[in-house]
């Protein structure tokens, strides 16, 4: 469909030639890197600690 100057009435759409890029710092690398070891210990001292419980039953 075209306007009445013979245009078309929706652009042609385009990816843009650059896309941003995020950059994300190596300190948020470094602390979820830390929070998921953290969590790792975390979760297997909780284990252990249940194991322990229910041994003495």
């Amino acid at each position: 469909m075209r306007a009445v100057n013979g245009d078309p009435i929706r652009p042609k759409r385009r990816f843009p030639l650059l896309v941003p890029v995020q950059r994300t710092s190596l300190q948020e690398f470094a602390m979820a890197d830390l929070a998921f070891v953290i969590a790792t210990i975390a979760g297997f001292a909780l284990v252990a600690l249940v194991a322990k419980g229910v041994t003495k039953l």
